[in-house]
């Protein structure tokens, strides 16, 4: 010890250790590139991967995979990061318990990049033909930790979760060859080809890796299924078997929807296609794309009580549109040859923003909705957008980066940073691009000839085909000349916009407020147990009485009540919904202040917040007499 202080003190000591200003000044050790950056050539043979899924109640995935390889030396083996559909460096690394690498059983030795820690080198010894590698991926078995994936009743697999891929090679080059082990009695279903099932044992034919994990699986106890044409399949595991009673109208409504997908995009970018679909209040809530297939969860009673869950039945409609628009057409920035390479999202408001308008535009033609909900969510969406702050200092295209920036965490004051709006703001730009486009041709046009020439491409062609900003406008031009780059930069790419309201306007409605919610407000706040009170005294309450989404420069922002707030009474009574509801509506007197009670940290406060402008939540109301054009919009084009 005294040595090494010695040689310390003297190191301190020499002339060279100071820079002028008698401080010390390291220089930065470069750190050389060590990850062979990916070819589009093919790999030298077909991975083996095996995952044991049977321990469902601790929710841990046991993987073995068996790597070919040509040479000795250092293999890079890498664990998936950029994920497609999440926009985002999510990948699950911290969840990879027990690595181990071996040859014949002797165990090889290995370490992580510590510059990027997806990254694992593994030494090779000669003569060596393969690698056998294991590890245990242990998913969260509570919110708090993660998304659930594996429940007691069913289960979530996203293959890059549970497999690894050597670098150096674009993903559509690796072959990879997949066998599950499934709980007894369990029935699973993904878009990969070849089923083989013997028992509780899945496995299918080799395919490539970028296909693999475009292909998760949802598996369960309770599972059925139907065709719904066009070689399409709605496959749905539920937390109980009562639950997947559905009626012949509620699948001829899912059946109409891919009928109006395909009528729309005029071809279909599968051969087939499957719906997965998890009714559950346990499962980790999803709705993620793929090219083949799709994943969805809703909430238990979907189908057993159909009439109370309109507002749930968006999120089959904008999955399946991305296999038109954000698999087949894709940014180029957000095509990567690899799970390593960065995503860029500036064009998501294309993808997602689209995606968005169609999905409305699609359930309303299907009657997956009715047009009661289409319009009352596009109501919801532009009176959101009337009151958030950060729509001054930001734009809806750096939205877009919001999966990275902040990757969907909960935020104090979202409406002064904005969230990912490029998804319904985007819908909301695409309504009025229609609306202008139908004015201009007296109806002869519209987006869903954009629609066609621009996702349309050729039948059965599940590859990708990526664009840029100049191929969108290329084709907004082709089917009506305009000055569109003017349009959407002034849209998407600049601040201090005021509220997206231009195409509902040109449909020849107006956003309104009234004392009581729309359609689409009414059933979210039915499903949540909470109020929203957004545009009262500008926050939401929960069933618990805990105040959030607290609105910027609002009643209650200006009364300093932020997210977490309990609200314990309303005029010396104990909180409910019905009772702050009443106090907004006698506070309209223009002198009756909303008197509550709140909690925060263990300290009590009474709060007399001066809002005097009521209940109010926003709709569309038609300004004329003039035709429809809501109706138009949805009306079914199959039987065209």
């Amino acid at each position: 010890m005294k040595i090494a202080l010695l040689a310390a003190a003297t190191m301190i000591a020499s002339p060279t250790a100071y820079a002028q200003d008698g401080n010390s000044r390291p220089q930065p050790v470069i750190q050389p590139l060590t990850i062979p950056l990916p070819a589009d050539k093919p790999y030298p043979g077909t991975m083996q991967l095996k995952v044991d899924a049977r321990d469902f109640a601790r929710g841990i995935f046991h993987v073995r995979q068996t790597i070919p390889v040509t040479k000795a030396g250092k293999l890079t083996l890498l664990y998936p990061e950029w994920l497609p559909g999440k926009h985002a460096p999510r990948g699950a690394i911290a969840e990879v318990a027990a690595f181990n690498a071996t040859v014949g059983g002797k165990t090889l030795s290995w370490t992580r990049q510590p510059t990027d820690v997806y990254a694992f080198d593994i030494d090779v010894p000669a003569g060596v033909k393969s690698i056998e590698v294991a590890f245990d991926f242990l998913s969260p078995t509570r919110t708090s930790e993660g998304r659930v994936v594996a429940t007691p009743a069913m289960m979530n697999l996203q293959w890059e979760q549970v497999s690894l891929y050597p670098a150096g090679y674009f993903t559509r080059q690796i072959p990879v060859q997949l066998e599950v082990t499934l709980p007894e009695g369990w029935t699973g279903a993904a878009a990969l080809d070849g089923l083989k099932v013997s028992g509780n044992r899945y496995s299918y034919a080799p395919t490539n890796y970028e296909v693999l994990v475009d292909s998760p699986m949802f598996a369960g106890k309770y599972f059925r299924k139907w065709d719904l044409g066009q070689n399409v399949t709605l496959n749905v595991v539920a937390d109980d078997a009562k639950y997947l009673e559905a009626s012949p109208d509620h699948i001829a409504r899912h059946a109409a929807l891919v009928s109006e997908a395909v009528a729309l995009f005029g071809t279909r970018h599968f051969d087939r296609y499957e719906f997965l679909l998890a009714l559950t209040d346990e499962l980790g809530g999803i709705g993620l794309e793929h090219h083949r297939s799709s994943e969805n969860s809703r909430n238990p009673d979907y189908f057993t009580k159909w009439n109370d869950n309109d507002s749930e039945r968006g999120l089959l409609p904008h999955e399946l549109i991305h296999s038109w628009n954000g698999k087949y057409r894709r940014p180029d920035k957000l095509w990567t040859p690899d799970f390593r390479t960065p995503m860029q999202g500036n064009l998501l408001w294309v993808y997602e923003g689209q995606t968005s308008y169609w999905d409305l535009i699609l359930a309303g033609r299907s009657g997956m909705q009715s047009k009661d909900m289409v319009l009352a969510e596009w109501a919801t969406n532009a009176g959101f957008y009337s009151v958030q702050a950060g729509r001054a200092w930001r734009s809806v295209e750096d939205t877009t980066l919001d999966p990275v920036i902040a990757g969907r965490k909960a935020r104090s004051f979202p409406s002064a940073t904005r969230t990912e709006d490029y998804y319904n703001e985007g819908s909301l730009m695409w309504l009025e691009a229609d609306m202008l486009i139908r004015s201009a041709t007296r109806d002869t046009k519209s987006l869903d000839d954009f629609a066609r020439a621009f996702f349309g491409g050729r039948e059965v062609d599940w590859g990708q085909d990526s664009y840029d900003f100049d191929d969108v406008i290329a084709a907004l031009n082709a089917v009506h000349p305009h000055d569109w780059a003017k349009f959407l930069r002034d849209r998407m790419q600049t601040s201090g916009r005021p509220a997206p309201v231009g195409g509902i306007e040109a449909a020849g409605y107006r956003l309104v407020w009234r004392d009581a919610p729309n359609a689409y407000d009414r059933d979210r706040m039915a499903q949540a147990k909470n109020a929203d009170l957004t545009h009262s005294l500008g926050m939401t309450i929960d069933k618990d009485g805990v105040a959030g989404s607290i609105l910027w420069d609002g009643p209650a922002f200006r009364a300093d009540i932020i997210n977490g707030t309990k609200i314990i009474a309303v005029d010396g009574v104990s909180y409910s919904r019905e009772r702050i509801e009443a106090a907004i509506r006698a506070a309209t007197d223009g002198k009756t202040p909303v008197r509550l009670i709140v909690e925060r940290g263990g300290r009590y406060r009474s709060i007399d917040i001066e809002y005097h402008g009521g209940l109010r939540w926003p709709h569309l109301e038609k300004t004329g007499s003039g035709p429809d054009w809501f109706d138009r919009l949805l009306a079914p084009r199959r039987a065209l």
